[in-house]
């Protein structure tokens, strides 16, 4: 699993930005340059592409793209951090920000205090995601996780991706078409496709509204034993948080704290000035 590093490789202050379903870590370049420069002390920030995605290879079987199987990179990936930093050295503190699959993962290691993790996460930010998620979001994955072409350039690569993208919120042209170029890789004639396994698809297909119930149950008895100072933050108008759902988060485990955008859906790409913002005085704060 590829990684991408901002920051002083030697701190022991480490935030962890995740990314959705069919991002990658370059989508974070904007936020973690800016909570290395912002930070009171050295901080290191780590953006992971998860399995199957950007450069990270992809894996042998379709079925094992699966929350489960990122967690455990996740730790696997922590503890090389660690040893990279050294025994005598151990991380002082653990953040976390998690867009969509990314705060399940999350989620999945902040509720479960038995889990090797080189330090208990500090602060969680679960961007526009939480235990309970609508069956139409899920039908709108299955519609296209996947479902790709190529394309004859970046610009019209970068226009496909922005048609499935609307949720995201305002995002300047310059900057869309820059977290675009992360997502393309060259084709074998010379084109242009996405930067993903299709098969990453084949699970969220396989998905039923009975096994996406059952699932609910589970993350939210993760979600209540959740120790970290967390912050909620729903797009006004997403498909997959509901209103309901993110105001049990601020009344059940860590009770989030929860701050709702308008003019976004699902999910804010926390690279605008205002949003980072939001972030930085939340993880980098007394």
């Amino acid at each position: 699993m590829a990684y991408w590093r901002w920051g002083d490789a030697d701190a022991r202050r480490v935030v962890v930005c995740v990314h959705g379903l069919t991002r990658q870590g370059r989508d974070f370049d904007r936020l973690a340059q800016a909570l290395v420069a912002q930070g009171p002390e050295p901080l290191q920030v780590i953006c992971p592409d998860v399995a199957g995605r950007g450069r990270s290879e992809w894996l042998s079987e379709a079925s094992l793209y699966q929350i489960p199987q990122y967690a455990g990179d996740m730790l696997a990936m922590l503890g090389q951090i660690q040893l990279q930093l050294g025994a005598d050295k151990p991380l002082q503190s653990l953040d976390w920000v998690g867009t969509s699959m990314g705060g399940l993962i999350g989620m999945v290691l902040a509720g479960q205090p038995g889990l090797p993790l080189p330090c208990a996460i500090r602060r969680l930010v679960l961007n526009d995601v939480g235990p309970a998620i609508t069956w139409s979001s899920v039908q709108r994955m299955q519609a296209y996780v996947g479902q790709y072409g190529q394309y004859r350039d970046l610009d019209e690569a970068a226009a496909a991706l922005w048609t499935l993208s609307h949720g995201f919120g305002p995002v300047s042209p310059e900057v869309w078409r820059d977290m675009s170029s992360h997502m393309t890789r060259p084709a074998a004639n010379g084109q242009l496709t996405l930067h993903y396994d299709p098969a990453i698809g084949v699970p969220v297909r396989a998905l039923t509204a009975a096994a996406v119930a059952a699932g609910e149950a589970t993350l939210w008895a993760l979600y209540d034993q959740i120790q970290s100072r967390t912050l909620l933050i729903r797009g006004q108008d997403s498909d997959l948080l509901t209103p309901e759902t993110a105001t049990q988060m601020t009344q059940r485990g860590p009770r989030a704290l929860l701050d709702t955008w308008s003019g976004f859906g699902h999910a804010p790409t926390l690279t605008g000035d205002d949003q980072i913002a939001v972030l930085a005085h939340f993880l980098l704060g007394k």
